[in-house]
């Protein structure tokens, strides 16, 4: 799937942000919760526009 470039809701970027979101969870193992409260994340709408999108490709 596409990254989501805006938040299906409030329409901010996030295109930018899932990048870093990505490599912080996937990779270094974080919490997500962690994560998104220091990349500034704080509408739970865009909260759940990141954490549900499905990584397909590796």
């Amino acid at each position: 799937m596409i990254i989501p470039v805006r938040c299906f809701t409030c329409g901010k970027v996030l295109g930018s942000i899932f990048e870093e979101y990505k490599v912080r969870v996937y990779l270094n193992g974080e919490e997500p919760k962690k994560v998104l409260d220091e990349l500034g994340v704080k509408r739970y709408c865009c909260r759940r526009t990141i954490i549900s999108h499905p990584v397909v490709v590796k």
